[in-house]
């Protein structure tokens, strides 16, 4: 746990964009909230590589939201499901299973339908309010947690020099 919270200080605190972490995040929902063995997240890793995302962030987040996506299974599966028998659609998904790339993909399993389409419609807003945030964050609360008590009591700890090393910087935030 204070390895996880370790690299979640290093990611905020570096030197990389905010747009860079929020786009490694947000790729990570769709990898995460989707099953791991899906076509598409052979393209989400693609892209995690291609638009130069922030790996650590996309790790940090697979791992956030493959945890996540075992409490909305269920929810995802009759989402799934909705999309899949709504009659408007039926004829895009008897013409897309009909290509080998598509069958492939496995979009016709409910819960890959169901969690795919959660995580495209939740991406924007998404990159969006993490942008914002990390932004935020390092504009007040990073300057007022130098400052605190609170903080120089935690850089005379074991956690801060455990920080400190995973960090590579040796010295202060």
């Amino acid at each position: 746990m204070l390895r996880l919270i370790a690299k979640l200080l290093k990611v905020l605190n570096s030197d990389a964009q905010p747009g860079q972490i929020s786009l490694g995040f947000c790729l990570a929902m769709v990898a995460g909230l989707t099953p791991l063995l899906s076509l598409h997240n052979l393209l989400v890793l693609f892209l995690v590589c291609v638009l130069r995302a922030n790996l650590a962030a996309f790790l940090l987040g697979l791992l956030l939201f493959t945890g996540i996506a075992y409490l909305f299974d269920p929810l995802f599966s009759q989402l799934g499901l909705a999309l899949l028998t709504a009659p408007p659609l039926h004829s895009l998904w008897a013409g897309l299973y009909n290509i080998s790339l598509f069958r492939l993909e496995n979009f016709n399993n409910s819960i890959v339908m169901g969690s795919l389409a959660v995580s495209l419609v939740l991406f924007f807003p998404l990159y969006l309010l993490t942008n914002l945030l990390i932004r935020k964050y390092r504009e007040h609360v990073l300057r007022w947690v130098k400052k605190s008590r609170l903080m120089q009591f935690f850089m005379a700890s074991k956690v801060y020099r455990y920080y400190q090393n995973v960090r590579g910087l040796g010295g202060a935030l």
